[in-house]
């Protein structure tokens, strides 16, 4: 028996690579979509083309692919550069180089630079072995400009490749794919086939023909990337290319920091949200990558859609996502000074095509302005917030409010406003006799908006933002011209209770016998006892409602009879079970429930036997 030596030791082992394993397992990770293989593909021919170009300034080329459906082939024919025996030999067998590696024998990382300055679009050394995704085998066929010879590449599942020579004597490369049984279908079908090559390569300069047509496939030329486009013809070719009228266009041309073309349009599409997230077709050599790139658009501008020339950015090993790097990070910035540029210079010189796209987005604009300084400085002069004295911008609001110096020491200035829609009719009426208004923030954003608009504004003048209603300083004595409030004596209290308010007793304006205002938190207590009586609410949701609520028991919606009105004063002079006091407490109700306070079943018996009473006191009834 052989003794085992425990000592230590060491040797050097070769890898063990499983080649078709690799390029199967590549292929399934690094690619969404078999679709992906007929880009690369393409892609190999476009490099191919513009390298013949640096050597033959007369030359233009063109990309062929066609389809035989008897044989299950289909074939990708450029008259580019070519390879020779040597080049396929180092280049296709060796996968992470491939053809950006021809370029002066560098390695692709080496040959970044060099490869963006002449136009080239691949990156990787792995966009032929994606042709395995939907192909049994691969066959190239190629012959290099300067040479005679042709040669041929064939791979298959295995781990060997055949290279041989081959009688082609015309420049340029063909790869032929014996698609795979999965594939053939939709591959060899001319609409499916062209739909996929026009999605990735309609912009690509260079002519891409299919089954040998007469006529190109893609587009080539387009508004959006024409660095002085006719602005009603751009319109127009980003209407019918994205089936959508635009609010605006916004051609985007610039060469520093990094050179972006393109052209960017306001979307009539209403965004239902705050979150969502904004994406634009980006191109890179006018390849297109992916037609929902996110994060180069702002979030506030969700709504912008349209289509970028990126040559800086560079792509990931798929290629259909950008790699998110600084150079990302800054096309990003530039591109939103560019979208705030466009929106200030429609403000200033196009005020009715801001207007347009202001309505159209408005919750999300408005929304976003609540953290983001420039746009909220934008919209203090465009934003129109509903007041008691018609729409008016924040500037505007700003301009007509004041306050009365002899009892504000510490502010320059008030501006008023309600959140609670119930109450805009007799909060404008309150406002509707001064010149200062009243902001109605009736949707959830637009208190936070003009909170923070005010605060902008605070280094000029000092400003509160107050809410409308008794319990704001000022409220009663400036608007409503009230000296002072007192409670109802306790015998007008009880006679009242089922209004569930504060009566207060005050002098004002002799056309309103009574004034309700409502308590926000006093409206939310009666709603959740109500769901809690109906046992509509779950125990661990009731257990939080009861802690956040607990201190607002005591809060109450408020009632104010005007003691100058006639009916009022003749009624607190009567005894409660007068015919007035019955009237007073019907008004007092109607009032409540015009603004929508959530009332009690005992209110309802109340009102229903005040109006018998009124009756029969009408009919001269005892």
């Amino acid at each position: 028996m052989t003794e085992i030596d425990h000592s230590n030791w060491s040797r050097t082992i070769p890898f063990k690579v499983d080649v078709a394993g690799i390029i199967h397992l590549m292929g399934a990770a690094l690619y969404s979509r078999p679709e992906a293989a007929v880009r690369e593909l393409i892609q190999n021919a476009h490099d191919a083309i513009i390298r013949h170009r640096q050597v033959d300034l007369q030359y233009t080329g063109r990309i062929d692919v066609v389809q035989q459906r008897e044989l299950g082939v289909l074939e990708f024919h450029d008259d580019g550069i070519g390879l020779s025996a040597e080049e396929a030999e180092q280049y296709l067998g060796t996968l992470g180089i491939g053809i950006t590696g021809l370029l002066k024998g560098e390695h692709p990382s080496s040959a970044s630079s060099l490869r963006q300055s002449m136009g080239m679009i691949g990156q990787f050394g792995i966009g032929l072995f994606s042709a395995f995704m939907i192909a049994d085998e691969v066959t190239v066929t190629s012959c290099r400009r300067d040479d005679s010879q042709g040669i041929r590449w064939r791979a298959g599942p295995n781990t060997e490749i055949l290279l041989s020579s081959d009688d082609r004597k015309s420049p340029g490369t063909t790869v032929s794919l014996k698609l795979s049984d999965m594939h053939r279908d939709w591959l060899l079908d001319a609409d499916k086939l062209e739909n996929v090559i026009r999605s990735y390569a309609d912009y690509l300069t260079i002519p891409i023909y299919l089954n040998r047509g007469t006529s190109r496939i893609n587009v080539i030329q387009s508004q959006w990337f024409d660095p002085t486009p006719d602005e009603e013809q751009l319109e127009l070719e980003i209407a019918s290319h994205f089936e959508e009228t635009p609010l605006d266009v916004i051609p985007i041309h610039c060469s520093t920091p990094h050179p972006i073309s393109g052209s960017l349009y306001v979307s009539p599409q209403r965004t239902p949200g705050f979150s969502d997230l904004s994406v634009v077709t980006v191109t890179v050599q006018r390849m297109v990558i992916s037609s929902r790139v996110q994060d180069l658009i702002p979030p506030w501008a969700s709504f912008v859609r349209g289509v970028l020339e990126l040559s800086a950015c560079r792509p990931t090993t798929s290629r259909e996502e950008l790699v998110r790097d600084a150079t990302f990070r800054s096309v990003s910035q530039v591109i939103e000074n560019k979208l705030f540029e466009r929106l200030e210079y429609l403000a200033d010189f196009d005020r009715s095509r801001f207007d347009s796209i202001l309505n159209w987005h408005r919750y999300m604009l408005a929304g976003a302005a609540i953290t983001i300084e420039r746009l909220r400085t934008l919209l203090s002069k465009t934003y129109r917030f509903q007041t008691s004295h018609g729409e008016l911008s924040c500037k505007e609001i700003l301009a007509a409010s004041g306050t009365n110096p002899i009892f504000e020491s510490e502010f320059e200035r008030v501006v008023w406003y309600n959140s609670d829609r119930r109450q805009e009719s007799v909060v404008n009426q309150f406002f509707s006799s001064g010149i200062i208004p009243c902001v109605h923030t009736t949707r959830s954003f637009e208190e936070s908006l003009l909170a923070a608009m005010i605060a902008d504004e605070t280094s000029e003048c000092a400003t509160d933002l107050r809410y409308a209603n008794l319990a704001s300083p000022g409220f009663a004595r400036d608007i409503l011209q009230i000296g002072e409030t007192k409670p109802a004596s306790e015998k007008w209290q009880a006679f009242l209770e089922s209004a569930n308010a504060a009566i207060l007793l005050a002098e004002f304006r002799d056309d309103q016998p009574v004034v309700a205002f409502l308590n926000e938190k006093h409206e939310l207590v009666k709603t959740f006892d109500q769901l809690k009586r109906n046992g509509s609410v779950p125990a661990a949701f009731q257990r939080l409602i009861d802690r956040h609520f607990d201190s607002c028991q005591h809060l109450r919606n408020e009632v104010l009879l005007n003691t100058n009105h006639r009916l009022v004063a003749r009624a607190l002079e009567q005894p409660t079970s007068s015919p007035l006091a019955s009237v007073l407490r019907l008004l007092v109700l109607n009032a409540l429930n015009g603004l929508g306070a959530a009332s009690a079943r005992q209110a309802a018996h109340t009102l229903a036997s005040d109006l018998d009473w009124i009756a029969d006191a009408l009919w001269g009834k005892s």
